[in-house]
């Protein structure tokens, strides 16, 4: 399925298609990747919404009204956890969730989460543990060596799914990378009204947020929202020359240049709104992730680009590779 239609996100003079068969695949798509709530927001504020079918607009509003019921819930849960870790001077930065959403794309409901994210300093890890456990949250994934974060997650009234709240010491495994965290928390700004707790530039919102979309191979619209939300959001701010010679200096070019160029070849009218000096090709498709039993070769020579081609570096390149063959054979015993 083409992402085309994403334009008429963003685009007041690009029509929503007219073919019926069109709003039943897309809607199945945006439930799919969960993006209900991006894509009602968005049309509503470019005045298209009223231009789709009754049905399409009631269930994009059922999902919009469910993700900002939990976004507020989240603010509350976090704002506590904030409080906790200014209180015992434990340095933190919210990433992505609910922070995200009211900065980039305007309101608290206007981009669906479930969990919380924190980075925080590696040498107060235990401090902050401590903290999260001190709330009632149980550990979920203990910190493991040269990974980047870990789990804790809190039962919640009424619901099945627990509430997941993950501490980040860096964006990226220790040995895929030369990345300067420390750079991150120099250019991070003072999050009002707490003394501890800061908020990233928006040039390393938009490098940490391209590094996530990455880590997932880019399997969800929602990570082609975000890149764009941004991209549109902070206009010429956002310095391709800047950013590609930074990446080079953290061996994250690969990852960055691959990246850019699936959201690029996907909607190619960004062209327009932002010229991308650098191109890689790729094998990315979005049906592969929609079809998990349906492989074909190209499919295949994506993983692989992906799994171990993403590196700037032969070492690191290797490192991958032979953490994939140790957690392969993991699953299989």
């Amino acid at each position: 399925m083409s992402m085309r239609w994403i334009q008429a996100l963003y685009d007041p003079g690009f029509p929503l298609p007219e073919n019926p068969n069109f709003f039943k695949k897309t809607l199945k798509d945006i439930s799919h990747f969960g993006v209900s709530s991006q894509v009602y927001y968005l049309l509503k504020q470019q005045g298209k919404l009223k231009q789709t079918p009754v049905y399409f607009q009631e269930r994009l509003k059922e999902k919009y009204d469910e993700a900002l019921y939990l976004n507020l819930f989240i603010k509350s849960e976090l704002g506590k956890i904030l409080n906790r870790f200014d209180k015992f001077e434990v340095e933190a930065i919210p990433l992505k969730g609910i922070i995200f959403a009211e900065k980039y794309f305007g309101h608290i409901g206007a981009r669906g989460t479930s969990d919380i994210d924190l980075l925080i300093r590696p040498n107060q890890l235990e401090k902050a543990i401590n903290s999260i456990t001190s709330l009632g949250f149980i550990v979920e994934e203990e910190p493991i060596p040269f990974h980047f974060h870990c789990s804790f997650s809190k039962k919640l009234p009424g619901s099945q799914t627990p509430l997941t709240i993950e501490l980040h010491w860096n964006l990226l495994k220790e040995n895929s990378s030369s990345l300067k965290i420390n750079e991150f928390w120099e250019k991070a700004k003072p999050l009002h009204p707490f003394r501890f707790i800061k908020e990233l530039s928006d040039y390393h919102t938009f490098y940490m947020i391209c590094l996530h979309g990455w880590r997932h191979n880019m399997d969800s619209i929602k990570y082609f929202i975000d890149i764009i939300q941004m991209m549109i959001f902070l206009k010429d701010q956002i310095e391709y020359e800047t950013l590609f010679r930074d990446a080079r200096n953290h061996k994250t070019l690969k990852r960055l240049v691959r990246t850019l160029s699936i959201v690029y070849k996907e909607n190619p009218y960004l062209q327009n709104v932002k010229i991308l000096p650098k191109r890689r090709l790729s094998f990315w498709h979005l049906d592969a992730f929609k079809r998990e039993n349906d492989k074909s070769i190209r499919n295949y020579m994506d993983f692989i680009d992906y799994q171990f081609f993403s590196y700037d570096t032969v070492r690191h390149s290797l490192s991958e590779f032979f953490e994939w063959i140790r957690l392969t054979d993991l699953r299989g015993q």
